[in-house]
């Protein structure tokens, strides 16, 4: 009676990771531009590059942005689109 419920686990677990996966990149490494257009493209944004690292198969940058505020992106390595982008929030009363 258990073994039917083997393939459905299995389903629900490769379905619950590929749902969590949505801003992962999905591009082969020949596809990848460098990482000087990954510069080129900061320096576009008006972003001061602090690192530059690999992770979930995206360029992920951090630095800071025009303002001085402090972000952290994932970039596409293929289009250089920003897959996400999270910035720090600071209080300007301090």
């Amino acid at each position: 009676m258990t073994r039917p419920l083997l393939p459905t686990i299995v389903l629900v677990t490769l379905f619950g990771a590929s749902a969590q996966a949505g801003d992962d990149c999905d591009v082969a490494i020949d596809a990848w531009q460098p990482r000087e257009a990954v510069r080129a493209m900061a320096a576009d944004q008006g972003w001061r590059i602090i690192r530059i690292k690999i992770e979930d198969g995206c360029y992920e940058v951090y630095g800071f942005d025009r303002r001085g505020q402090r972000f952290e992106a994932k970039i596409d390595p293929q289009t250089l689109l920003i897959v996400e982008l999270e910035a720090e929030e600071h209080d300007d009363d301090d």
